[in-house]
C-alpha cells in the first residue's frame, strides 16, 4: 500500500490506496480517504498521524511502502517552504518521523501533470481536438485558488512531468482594456502577474476591476451575495445564468486572458501534444469555455496561429487529479518492489 495526498492551504485530502488494483485502474484502489482543514494543524506529520489513527487496522505502518505529498509550492531538493501555509515540509524530515523508507514531495501541478496519463478518457472534456502528436510535449494550466502550471516532455518513450512558477510570471495584456486592467492590478499588488487574474481571488480582482476602474454599477443584492459566500462562486454563476452582466463581462474577460495564456505555455514548452486545464474553476464554467473567446484568444498569436490550430485542448474533470498523479508518481518510483 501506498499513501497520497493532495496538500492546499484550505484543505489536505490523504488518500491509502491499494497498488495491487492498478492494473485496472491504473494508479490503484483507494482503500480510505480523509480531508483535514490544512491551517487547524501546526505540521503536515501531525495531519498524516491523525491520517493514520483513523484507518485503524487498514494501514498497518509495516505495510506502507511508500508515500507522495503533493503541495502546492515550490519543492526544491525534497524540502516545500508553503506558500500559503506556515509549514516547512521536508521529505527526509517525514520519512524519519513516519517509519516511512520511501517519501517523495511534488509539486501539485507536476503531481497533476502525472494524472495526465493514469485518468481513464473520461476524466477529460475535449474542448478542441486538434491533430493528435502522442509523442510532442503537454501542458497543463490550473486556474484554482492560485493559478499552478506544469509541463510533460517527451523523452522519446514516455511523457515526464516537470514542475514551474509560470504563474507567477508578468501579465501580459493584449489590448487597452486589459492594459488598465494590468495597470489596476500594479497598483493593488505591486506586481502584475497572471495569478492576480487568473485565480478565484483573480476574477474577484477583474469585477473590481470593471466596478472601480470603469464605474460599472453593481446591484445590492449582488453585493449582498459576494459578501456572504465565496466571490468567484457568485460571479461565475451569475454569469453563466447571465444575471449580471457585469458578471458576464468580468467572466468573458477571464476566459479571454485564460485562452491567451494557455496558448503561451504551449509555444514555451512547445506542447504539440496538447494542453489540459485543470484546477477547480475550468470544469465549472465549461459553458463558457467552449464559447469561441477562448479559442480565439488561444490561437491569437500572429504567425503561430496556424501552429496553435493543431494543439488539442482538455479540460480535467477529476477534482482527485493531484491526489491520483502523486499516488501514480510513487507506484511508477516503487514498482520494483511494491
Amino acid at each position: 500500500m501506498i499513501i497520497a495526498a493532495d496538500i492546499g492551504g484550505t484543505k489536505t485530502n490523504l488518500a491509502l490506496f491499494d497498488v495491487k488494483e492498478k492494473p485496472k485502474t491504473r494508479v490503484g484502489k483507494i482503500l480510505l480517504q480523509f480531508t483535514f482543514p490544512s491551517r487547524n494543524y501546526a505540521s503536515l506529520e501531525d495531519i498524516v498521524w491523525e491520517f493514520l489513527g483513523k484507518c485503524g487496522a487498514h494501514c498497518e505502518p509495516t505495510q506502507i511502502k511508500a508515500a507522495c505529498f503533493a503541495i502546492a509550492g515550490p519543492v526544491v531538493d525534497g524540502v516545500c517552504r508553503t506558500t500559503n501555509l506556515p509549514w516547512v515540509v521536508d521529505s527526509k524530515v517525514l520519512s524519519k518521523k513516519l517509519g516511512i523508507q520511501h517519501v517523495y514531495l511534488l509539486n501539485d501541478l507536476e503531481a497533476s501533470a502525472w494524472a495526465i496519463d493514469a485518468l481513464p478518457s473520461e476524466s477529460f472534456f475535449e474542448l478542441y481536438p486538434g491533430k493528435l502528436n502522442s509523442k510532442g510535449n503537454k501542458a497543463v494550466v490550473s486556474p484554482g485558488t492560485g493559478l499552478g502550471e506544469a509541463g510533460l516532455y517527451w523523452d522519446g518513450q514516455r511523457h515526464l512531468p516537470f514542475a514551474c512558477e509560470g504563474g507567477h510570471c508578468e501579465f501580459g495584456p493584449r489590448n487597452e482594456l486589459q492594459i488598465d486592467l494590468c495597470r489596476y492590478i500594479y497598483k493593488k499588488y505591486g506586481h502584475a502577474s497572471y495569478e492576480r487574474v487568473l485565480s478565484g481571488p483573480g476574477l474577484h480582482n477583474i469585477y473590481n476591476f470593471f466596478k472601480e476602474e470603469l464605474n460599472r454599477t453593481e446591484p445590492d443584492w449582488l453585493k449582498e451575495a459576494i459578501a456572504k459566500d465565496d466571490p468567484s462562486k457568485v460571479i461565475s454563476l451569475n454569469a453563466l445564468s447571465r444575471k449580471s452582466e457585469l458578471c458576464e463581462d468580468s467572466l468573458n474577460l477571464f476566459v479571454e486572458i485564460l485562452g491567451a495564456e494557455a496558448s503561451n505555455t504551449v509555444l514555451k514548452f512547445m506542447a504539440t501534444g496538447g494542453v489540459y486545464l485543470g484546477g477547480g474553476i475550468p470544469p465549472k464554467i465549461l459553458p463558457k469555455l467552449r464559447e469561441s473567446a477562448f479559442f480565439e484568444s488561444f490561437i491569437d498569436k500572429g504567425r503561430f496561429r496556424d501552429l496553435l490550430k493543431t494543439v488539442p485542448i482538455r479540460v480535467i474533470l477529476d477534482d482527485k487529479a493531484s491526489l491520483k498523479g502523486a499516488a501514480f508518481f510513487c507506484y511508477k518510483e516503487q514498482e520494483v518492489y511494491l
